[in-house]
Formats: structure tokens, sequence, C-alpha cells
């Protein structure tokens, strides 16, 4: 059974004399058989809701309890309603009722497929087409995605032009995600580690508390050569880690590399007073190039096995798995079988392992683990004041048993087709079923009458429910048809680094909004339930086009209210005069050719 309610077995009464006085046999058979007759509606209601493939054990105990009722209700005949065994027996089936009704009642639980991607890149440009790994074809679309990269190039050009534009990789994922209405919620760069958070537009506003933060292991922490980058956030209140990292490299350092990770679970830490540390969060991801190593075998033995793909040979001497066995840190942190060839080192543009001098021993460096956080164990039957739990455990334990959490691992393989890098790309795909904690946004708003470069517009918002907002909240409007406003497509060419970065005005980030409102300072009216902002007419672009209005609490880190889409109309004044597109508003001088 799904749920963790104590089974109605420890509640056994146990009725072997006679009570001295007896009641109307008829009217408590009668009374009884009424509530008998509910529990078994009720225990009905709860088997129609399970799968079909209930396991014989569970069948026999439903009908070992069916048979215990129709027991109790023969000694219920000659019990006296004002003696205490009266009242235990009335306290039992109320319990039973409160357990049944729960179940019965429970909210239906949700699924959501999570696509996640790890790369050492190895300072290599995007390639042209990464549709077969982010799985762009599937029929089953994801609702997020995770993408952990490392060694993205980090020269120092490259570096300082990064942190203006959106590096390459990071444009390319944008470009290829944002017309299947997936927006970049968050990301976060330590020189060559780089991690990108996506999700589905529609569950935007049930993402928050979002933050991200790294740690540095390289050269005694100093350099960021190596190390961890993480984001961290509340979906649908359950609260998520995803953890990138790059560490130490080389046969010899597992032990190191251990301690590394370590070092980088006890060092990062979140301003959230649910889940302050990686460890307390409900569901973490750790990935990327942890640099394991297949260790005593040689190396015709495991190309050997590769070539057969005798993988599970392998697995007794992979490194990550021997440190399982030991570090305490990591038993908590489950992995899926290793059932694809090890993903290190390739030779460049082939698929041929390591030809070179050094001829390193093919291995799994590149790896996906998570962790569940362990389950708060109950306390004692006897111990009704709960006594021994803290505040902090009593409340994790409610929120296990009311909102259910359970993760399961759909695909877990490597890419062999990409070959930029001298690693292959890891990919993994889970299911996270799940109770949402809340269904409703934050805010509720929407665009006010009609709305075009021509006169002032007006946003009316809502909030449903309380949140920290304040003067820095804003609201943003994005364009979401993924065609291009007046400033259209243009690219900047650097030519001392050798590239091109494309721009395109749309929807692809937080930060992709055309313009902006401050909530507080251009509100003009305001009651209890309703608020209106006013949008300046030489804010809203000409040409017109598809667009949302977004609200970003900047306390929460995220947006918590997403309009429905509306129509934004043409400029009928700068069509009148003929007026040239690059000339009629703010948001096209900020493009133009002469501010780069």
């Amino acid at each position: 059974m799904e749920d963790s309610e104590e089974p109605l077995e420890s509640h056994q009464l146990y009725l072997g004399e006679k009570e001295e006085e007896s009641f109307s046999r008829l009217k408590q058979a009668s009374q009884f058989w009424t509530r008998m007759d509910e529990i078994t509606r009720l225990l009905g209601s709860i088997e129609r809701k399970r799968t079909e493939s209930v396991s014989t054990q569970s069948t026999g105990s439903k009908l070992a309890l069916l048979h215990r009722l129709h027991q109790l209700m023969t000694c219920v005949e000659d019990l006296n309603p004002k003696n205490e065994l009266h009242e235990k027996v009335v306290k039992t089936l109320d319990y039973a009722f409160l357990v049944c009704g729960k179940r019965a009642n429970k909210p239906k639980k949700d699924s959501f497929r999570l696509h996640m991607v790890t790369w050492n890149v190895a300072t290599a440009d995007p390639p042209d087409d990464v549709t077969t790994l982010l799985h762009l074809n599937s029929p089953k679309s994801p609702d997020l995605y995770v993408i952990g990269l490392q060694e993205v190039y980090s020269g120092p050009l490259r570096f300082v032009s990064d942190a203006v534009f959106d590096d390459p990789w990071s444009y390319l994922l944008m470009s290829l995600l944002a017309p299947q209405k997936y927006i970049k919620v968050s990301s976060i760069r330590m020189q060559g580690l780089l991690l990108l958070f996506f999700s589905k537009l529609e569950h935007v506003p049930f993402i928050r508390d979002v933050q991200a933060t790294y740690t540095r292991t390289g050269l005694f922490g100093y350099w960021g050569n190596k190390g961890g980058v993480s984001i961290r956030l509340s979906f649908y209140g359950h609260t998520l880690c995803f953890l990138n990292c790059h560490l130490a490299a080389h046969m010899n350092y597992a032990s190191e590399r251990v301690d590394e990770f370590e070092y980088i679970m006890d060092m990062q830490s979140f301003d959230c007073k649910r889940a302050p540390a990686i460890v307390d969060h409900r569901l973490v991801f750790w990935f990327g190039d942890l640099n394991f190593r297949i260790q005593d075998h040689g190396m015709h033995f495991v190309r050997t096995c590769i070539d057969k793909q005798n993988y599970s040979l392998l697995w007794s001497k992979d490194q990550l798995i021997m440190m399982k066995q030991k570090e305490q840190v990591l038993q908590e942190f489950e992995e899926g079988p290793l059932d694809f060839q090890p993903t290190y080192k390739f030779d460049r543009s082939s698929d041929t392992y390591d030809t070179s001098a050094k001829k390193r021993k093919p291995a799994w460096t590149d790896r996906i683990l998570w962790r569940l956080r362990p389950k708060a164990l109950p306390p004692d039957e006897e111990n009704e004041n709960k006594v021994g739990l803290d505040a902090k455990k009593l409340k994790q334990l409610e929120e296990d048993m009311e909102y259910p959490l359970k993760i399961r691992q759909d695909v877990y393989t490597s890419m062999m087709e990409y070959s930029i890098s001298d690693h292959k790309p890891v990919i993994g795909i889970f299911t996270l079923e799940l109770r949402k904690m809340y269904e409703t946004p934050l805010v509720r708003l929407r665009a006010e009458g009609d709305w075009s470069a021509d006169i002032d517009a007006m946003v009316v918002y809502s909030p449903l429910q309380p949140f920290p907002s304040s003067t820095w909240d804003w609201i943003g409007l994005y364009k979401v048809d993924n065609t291009c406003f007046t400033a259209g497509w243009f690219s900047v060419l650097v030519e001392s680094l050798h590239f091109c970065v494309n721009f395109q005005v749309g929807f692809s980030s937080v930060s992709d909004y055309i313009t902006y409102t401050w909530v507080k300072d251009d509100e003009v009216a305001f009651n209890e339930e309703v608020i209106q902002v006013y949008v300046s007419k030489e804010e809203i672009p000409v040409q017109g086009g598809d667009c949302v209005l977004c609200y970003y609490c900047n306390a929460l880190k995220c947006i918590i209210g997403i309009s429905e889409p509306f129509q934004v109309q043409a400029s009928k004044v700068a069509i009148e005069e003929g007026m040239l597109p690059e000339r009629i508003n703010g948001l096209d001088k900020a493009v133009s050719g002469d501010d780069f």
C-alpha cells in the first residue's frame, strides 16, 4: 500500500467475557451495521482506486480484516454502553473511519517528467544540433530540463563577453527550447561549470524560492576550475536541489573526490528556513563529471567487457560504487544501473577510446545520482505527545505523510553520437510523482483594455495569497509567439573572439522582458482585491504581437503570476506617419548598433 498510516491491526480488541448487563440487541446491531456498511463502502472505494496489480498478501489482509470486523459485530451485541470497554470500541471505530476517510478523500497525485543532462564539453563550442540530446522529437515532452556542463570555454575574452551576453551554450539551449514553450528559470556559472534550469511555462508560477550558489575546490578552494554549482527551488511546494560538480581528476584521487563532495555539501547554504542546507531538501540531484574511475582491472579486460557489452563485470571496481560501501555521505544517494558505455576518454570527433600516448582507461566519469530525504521516524505508539521529535522533524514527518514524493528513473544512458569532446554526454530521465502543496498562483494579473504604442496601458492584478511583496517587485511584458519585434534579429560580431552572437527578442528567460514597470512606483489604484499599475505607451512595442504579463517577486526570486496571452495591436500612428521601426521607441534605441 502506498500510504503509511498505522494499520488497523495495531488496534485489536480482545472481547472474551460477556458483560453482565445487555441492552437492546436489535438497536445495537442496526446502528453497528450502519457503521459497518460505511466502512465497507469506504474500503470498496479505496480498492477501486488502487491499481489492478494487487498483491496476494494485500488481498489476504483485506479478507482477514473483513472477517475480524464480522467477529467484532458479534461481540458488540453483549457490550454495555456504560462500560469503559464500550468507549474503547467507539474510539477504535472512529479511528478506522478517520483513516479510511483520509485515504478515500486524498487529492490525486500528479506526475512530472524531468530530463537531465551532464556533459563535460572540453571547451568546445556547441554542436549544430542537440535535438537528440534533449529528446525534442519525443512524444513525451519533459516538464523540466536541468542541464549541467563542465569545462565550458572560459578564456579571458570569452568569459568577459559571457558575463554581458549569454554564452553560446546557454543561447543555443534557450533558442531551441523557447519555441517549445520552455523558459530558463535560473542559471549559474563558475568558470567552466554551467548549470541551467528550464521549465514549461505553465509550471513557472509554482516554482518559488529560487536560489543559486557555487563552491570552489580548485587550488585549495581559490580557483573555480573544480567545484560545484547548485540551484535550489520549491516545485509545487516540494524542495528540490540540483548540484552540478566537477571533481578532482586522476585514478588515485578517489578519496579526495569524496572529500571535495563533502566540502561542497557543507559549504553551500541557502536563505531558506525550510531547507537551509542541501541535505534539508526533499529531493537532491548530484551529477556532473565526478571523475571516478575503474580501478584494478587491466585495459584489455575493460575494453573486452565494453566490446561485449558486459558492463556489469566492471561495476565492482567502479570507484564510486566502491566508495558508497564505506562512505556514509554517499550511501543515501541512489543511481541507476550503468548499462551503457563508459563515457571517458575518447579521441575527439570519434567513437574511439583514447589512442594517445597516455591511453587512459575508459571510465564512467559522468554520473547522475539522486537522494530522497530519509523519512522522519514516527514517535512510539505510547508516546502520544510525540516527545523526542523536535519541531523540524515533526513537520517533516507530517509533510512526508500528507504530501508524498516519489521518483522513478526511466532512462539512464550515454549519447554516443556526440563527439565534440573527449567525454560523451549522459542523460537521465525521471518521473516525479507528487501531491501538490498548492495549485493557485500567488498573483492573478491581466492586461486591461486594448494595448498599443498609441495609448498608455493598464495592468490589473490581484494577490490571491499572502506573499512577501516589496518595492522591488515588477511586472514585465514578454513576447510569446517567438517572432521578432521592431528590432528583429540582429547580430554582434566580436572580431577578436571570432564568433557571432545572435539575439532575438522573445520569451526564453526571465530577463527577456520587452519592458517592465515597478509595481509600487507606478501603482495608480488600490483596494483589497484589485490593484492597477500604469504602463507608458513609450514602452510598448509598435509592431505589436502576442504577449503575456509576468509578476516578478524580488523576495522569492521568481515569477509568481502569468497572465493569459493577449494581443498588442500595431501602432496606427507609426504606420500612418511611416516612421522607421528602429526610431520608434526606447526598446529599438537600446538595440541599435550605436549602443555596442
